[in-house]
């Protein structure tokens, strides 16, 4: 009796310590979640994910349990009777030794089922969309299966066929054991159940030689990605026969239930073996000896079944495309006509502008600016380009000495207020012209007043709070005190009795929440506050930009948030970046304040995100249930272009010669940015395109030849009206040489009087940052402009002080665009001041800057340039007159 109750503790304990954490962490994960759900109108979407994972993992395990306890526990009785045979134990010990080996094979039934439950219960997504499946309208060339099969049904398929031939295999294993403890496998009892048990095997292997089959369009062997020739003629052929082989293998197998011919079973499987050496060794000698020699005209169908997919799976197949002369001539009057492009050309990067941002506008060390995105406005009647940052709070960064629970989950809940200005506008210091600014925010124009400026949604809102204690909540600064608010939204799980706060207090790692006095009946606990984490809780089966905007839309702070349906199973398709298929088919809504989150179909023509819809059509609004307001502020997302511009790079061509030889290869260009090369990103502009009325918000992405400088094209995507989605693309002449963004580069760093000035400002306690190269088309030219920052090494505080711009043969730097334009026209220089960059302490420094700028005016002297020669000289006399200064000292 002792020792039994030894053995109970022991148990007990071990459940204690390693079962009992891991079910109280998914029951409160699971409770919390239900009412995290249910508070933000979702519940719905948790029961189907939820109810799904339940009701497969039952139905696997007990599959599972059945067939394995079917196979292994059927045999104790004839095992007993061997061991009995065997060893003569006493009687007592046969029955103990039956006792201990039930109890063995029971469990291990349980825990194998256990574990395969788990297993097919995580493909809960892949089972419910194989059950909602939606059809494309478009069918594979080879089997003409609709692609809706390949995408949502195939994938579930070689799943079950895989678990289920694992399951069989273990049933296989695990009875031999047992029969072979027991010493009666070759009894005709046993030998029935292991024919029978091969023969299962057997056809699940020939189902899954024929998945295999259908799979073979997504073969990356061949020349692109899909079938190619050796797939279709030597591959195909070989799993039908594998299939044919297995199939007479289970009939034999049967067969010997009743006539035992082992032979013919050996004959089986060396045919097997055969045809298994043949699959790895004939589909080579076909490519060898049939494709290789010709291989263009033996892949052509299969290349042009690649074009087709590809551009289709990846929204290319209606890119509208245009020639680009680039024959025009940049005059006054040109720039008059395209006064609302050239009012718009964005002199602002966004990284040093974060930082000027970060220095000007975060007003206390507890704000913080993660981010700037681009939008555009309508201001005074005119579409405006602009650059904005929300103001959130990092309650990482508030001192060390309030680094309390009460101030980081109670009090400093919430960031506050934006800060814009416009993409082309610099004070007389350098500096952005902010248009919203300070706290409580001040707006230039009423289409960007804000009078709900509170964020407790955003990209860095990673802790939780708690709203509706006794606690004030901190509002903003005023001057030497502090104004405090209370959270007015309807978010928030509330805490409720003392079951919930102690749930919370699991699931959230503290324990403060149930002892905390601050709370009451009325508290509410708001969590998955960070955009990626809210969206990825609510539907994890989206792909995210990596880039979600706020929107000011009628006083409110709203983000806006790209979510794309994609899939890696579409035939045909080469991938790009891991996936084959992609569409923005949703837009999420985000509310700042009150974290109200709508997930909008914008695509309702995409099938993977009708699926998606069967499967939970309470997640989903249609888009014409969206504020207007929100529609005009619609951006084509970053992400999605950068994926199309890179398969475009390569699938503009659409004839097969020309493709299978790589003839004309596209590649994103290079452009310096902080004295570093780096692939050129695609950027937002407001313009208007040739032969088109009115200026439109758009994304650009130049385009270079494979391995060479010159632009040969640029694509466009456009962002506004009717109009959105609408891809183009404008060619220039393959025999004209247009500068490509890095030969622009090279004529800056080329220019004497440039070069010089770069290098005097970095050598001088300074700092040059070379910010993006923007091509800007103009009618039927092209303009290069390029902003130059400084910023002292000893600040944060970047300058826009130059601006670089290139047309044609010239290149100029001039302290604005207008002036830089005007040297364009006029073809001399504007008469500007110096800038005025902080001295060096020490003599060495003036020396060098002295010798920098004779250097300069040397240059200048050659090139007859004698306004630059005259200020070098200054310049040089001024550094002289410093040196002796400190001499004198």
């Amino acid at each position: 009796m002792p020792k039994r109750i030894w053995i109970v503790l022991i148990a007990v304990g071990i459940l204690v310590v390693f079962v009992l954490p891991g079910l109280l962490d998914l029951y409160a994960r699971l409770y919390t979640d239900w009412l995290w759900f249910d508070s933000v109108g979702y519940l719905s979407v948790f029961r189907t994910q939820l109810t799904a994972e339940i009701a497969i993992f039952l139905v696997g395990g007990l599959v599972v349990w059945g067939f394995l306890a079917l196979n292994w526990l059927l045999v104790p009785r004839g095992l007993l009777h061997r061991l009995e045979m065997v060893i003569r134990p006493q009687k007592r010990t046969i029955q103990l030794g039956a006792r201990l080996l039930a109890g063995l094979l029971w469990g291990a039934a349980g825990i194998v089922a256990l574990v395969m439950g788990l297993q097919v219960s995580a493909q809960w997504r892949s089972l419910l969309m194989a059950a909602n499946a939606t059809a494309f309208g478009l069918v594979d060339p080879i089997f003409g299966f609709d692609v809706g099969f390949y995408v949502f049904k195939l994938p579930f398929y070689r799943f079950l066929v895989g678990w289920s031939l694992a399951l069989v295999v273990m049933g296989l294993v695990g009875t031999m054991v047992v029969y072979n403890l027991s010493r009666s496998l070759r009894q005709p009892g046993p030998a029935v159940h292991a024919s029978i048990l091969g023969a299962v095997l057997l056809l699940l292997m020939a189902v899954e030689y024929q998945l295999s089959r259908l799979a073979i369009l997504d073969s990356a062997r061949g020349v692109v990605f899909g079938a190619g020739y050796a797939d279709v003629h030597a591959r195909l052929p070989l799993y039908n026969i594998c299939t044919g082989i297995v199939v007479g293998g289970a009939v034999l197998l049967l067969a010997n239930v009743f006539v035992r011919r082992w032979r013919l079973l050996l004959v089986v499987a060396g045919l097997w073996l055969l045809a298994a050496f043949l699959g790895s060794v004939y589909p080579a000698i076909v490519q060898r000896l049939v494709v290789d020699p010709n291989e263009l005209a033996r892949e052509r169908p299969y290349i042009e079944y690649n074009i087709d997919f590809t551009r289709y799976a990846f929204g290319l197949s209606d890119v509208a495309e245009f020639d680009f002369p680039a024959v025009g001539q940049i005059t006054a009057e040109t720039i008059e006509e395209n006064a609302p492009t050239m009012d718009n050309v964005r002199l602002w990067d966004w990284r040093p502008l974060l930082t000027t941002y970060a220095q000007l506008q975060e007003i206390r060390f507890y704000y913080t600016f993660s981010d700037v995105d681009v939008d555009r406005y309508l201001i005074d009647g005119n579409l405006r380009e602009v650059m904005l940052a929300a103001r959130e709070m990092d309650v990482d960064q508030l001192a060390d000495q309030a680094q309390t629970w009460v101030n980081r989950h109670l009090v400093f809940t919430h960031g506050y207020g934006v800060c814009l200005s416009p993409v082309n506008e610099i004070s007389e210091e350098g500096l952005p012209h902010l248009l919203v600014r300070d706290i409580p925010p001040e707006s230039a124009d009423p289409v960007l007043e804000i009078t709900r400026p509170e964020i407790y949604f955003g990209e860095v809102t990673h802790n939780y709070v708690i709203v509706g204690t006794d606690e004030d909540e901190f509002n903003r600064p005023s001057g030497d005190t502090n104004v405090y608010t209370r959270y007015q939204g309807p978010d928030g799980v509330p805490l409720g009795g003392l079951w919930r706060r102690l749930v919370f207090a699991w699931r959230l790692d503290s324990s403060q929440i149930l002892f905390s006095n601050a709370i009451d009946s009325n508290s509410r606990v708001l969590f998955h506050r960070r955009l990626s984490d809210r969206v990825w809780t609510l539907a994890p089966f989206f792909w995210y930009d990596p880039d979600p905007y706020l929107v000011i839309a009628d006083g409110r702070l709203v983000w806006l948030y790209d979510a794309y349906s994609w899939s890696d199973r579409f035939p045909y398709s080469e991938p790009f970046r891991g996936l084959n298929y992609i569409r923005n088919s949703v837009k999420v809504a985000i509310d700042a304040y009150t974290g109200e989150t709508t997930f909008y179909v914008v695509d309702p023509d995409d099938p993977i995100v009708q699926t998606y819809q069967a499967i939970f059509p309470d997640l989903f609004t249609p888009v014409e249930e969206m504020d207007p307001l929100l529609r005009e502020h619609w951006r084509y997302p970053e992400q999605l272009f950068a994926i199309q511009a890179e398969a475009y790079a390569s699938y503009h061509m659409d004839d097969v010669h020309v493709f299978y030889n790589k003839e004309d290869l596209w590649e994103a260009p290079t452009e310096v940015f902080e004295a570093r090369e780096q692939e050129m990103h695609a950027y937002y502009v407001v313009m208007q395109l040739p032969d088109e009325e009115g200026v439109e918000f758009l994304m650009i992405r130049p385009y270079v030849p494979n391995g060479r400088l010159n632009m040969i094209a640029w694509l466009y995507a456009d962002s506004d009206g009717q109009d959105y989605g609408q891809l183009g693309v404008f060619e220039f002449p393959k025999g004209e040489l247009i500068y490509g963004p890095m030969q622009i580069e090279a004529r800056f760093d080329q220019d004497p009087y440039i070069s010089q000035q770069l290098t005097l400002w970095n050598q001088r306690g300074s700092g040059a940052i070379r910010g993006n190269l923007m091509v800007i088309p103009i009618d039927d030219t092209i303009l290069y402009v390029e902003p130059l920052y400084l910023q002292a090494e000893s600040g944060q505080l970047p300058e826009l002080k130059r601006v670089l711009v290139a047309y044609g043969n010239r290149v100029v730097m001039a302290e604005s665009l207008d002036s830089a334009l005007a040297q364009i026209l006029s073809g001399a220089p504007v008469a500007e001041e110096p800038v005025e960059a902080p001295l060096s302490a020490d003599l060495a420094g003036l020396a060098r800057s002295a010798q920098a700028h004779y250097d300069a005016a040397q240059a200048c002297l050659l090139q007859g340039d004698w306004a630059c020669y005259g200020r070098e000289l200054d310049a040089l006399a001024a550094d002289i007159e410093a040196m002796v200064a400190v001499t004198e000292e």
